[in-house]
């Protein structure tokens, strides 16, 4: 019996203004820049930072401590609106143009991708 892999959906996009619901970031806003839909997790900017230990490689290398954004779970995420700027679930409908897009269930209105 073969597995296949299935593709996973996601509700937020990148380019999209999110908010932490929980965790060490809670209530803080950044912006998708990197979305990995199969594991279900995505990099916000300025956001979920982790200190990153480097060995230095070869002689002429530094060594030394980073700062960088780690991946957070999308379950952690909710879409920020354009609109009414507020922290949202997100519904789908399909609009005038039989085009499927995505919805701010508190103000109704569209929510375009950048």
């Amino acid at each position: 019996m073969v597995k296949v892999k299935s593709v996973k959906k996601c509700h937020v996009k990148v380019g999209d203004m999110v908010a932490i619901i929980s965790g060490r970031d809670r209530s803080k806003r950044g912006r998708v820049i990197a979305l990995g839909v199969n594991e279900g997790k995505a990099i916000v900017s300025g956001l979920n930072k982790v200190r990153k230990h480097l060995k230095a490689r070869k002689a002429g290398d530094e060594s030394g401590v980073l700062e960088v954004e780690a991946p957070i779970c999308t379950d952690k995420l909710q879409l920020i609106c354009p609109h009414c700027d507020s922290a949202t679930r997100v519904g789908h409908r399909m609009n005038d143009k039989n085009l499927k897009v995505r919805f701010c269930k508190k103000c109704k209105k569209d929510i375009t991708s950048k």
